[in-house]
């Protein structure tokens, strides 16, 4: 269903907001204080299990406000001259699409904490391939040149990553 109204910017800042207060989780199982790097998965609210987006940061609530903000969400749909690199238009594409559907907007789900930036990027990988290779429409620009090195076969083989 498509919205029949836009949101003015000051509602779209507090749905934001309030958002990013409600719609952020951490599944990683740690408990300790969280200090490193989230690996990090976004998804429809609807069906969070089906991920289409999987990344790293040292600070998740900030990194999913810039995922929002780069979608710019406020501008008209027409061509996405905002985006500065022509691979990320599938993710922001993506997030528009979600919010012109009830102002809907992604979900963010850590699922494990890394201590080093090697050991980040290494479970950030093997998350897309888990991904791929349960035939996720993951939209990550990794996930054109990791899909195409996966072996026939390739199931999941790390939970928890």
């Amino acid at each position: 269903m498509h919205n029949l109204r836009a949101l003015t910017r000051a509602q779209l800042a507090r749905h934001i907001r309030d958002h990013v207060a409600s719609q952020l989780y951490d599944d990683s199982g740690v408990v300790s204080e969280r200090i490193g790097t989230a690996i990090y998965s976004l998804s429809d609210p609807r069906d969070i299990r089906r991920i289409r987006y999987v990344g790293q940061t040292r600070a998740p609530r900030r990194r999913l406000l810039q995922h929002l903000a780069a979608a710019r969400l406020w501008l008209p749909d027409e061509l996405p001259w905002w985006v500065k690199s022509p691979k990320l238009l599938p993710l922001y594409t993506w997030i528009r699409e979600l919010h012109r559907d009830d102002y809907r907007l992604p979900v963010m789900v850590i699922s494990a904490w890394a201590a080093t930036s090697s050991e980040a990027r290494l479970a950030e990988r093997l998350k897309i391939q888990d991904g791929l290779a349960q035939q996720l429409p993951l939209l990550n620009i990794e996930a054109q040149t990791v899909g195409r090195q996966i072996p026939l076969g390739f199931g999941p083989t790390r939970h928890g990553i």
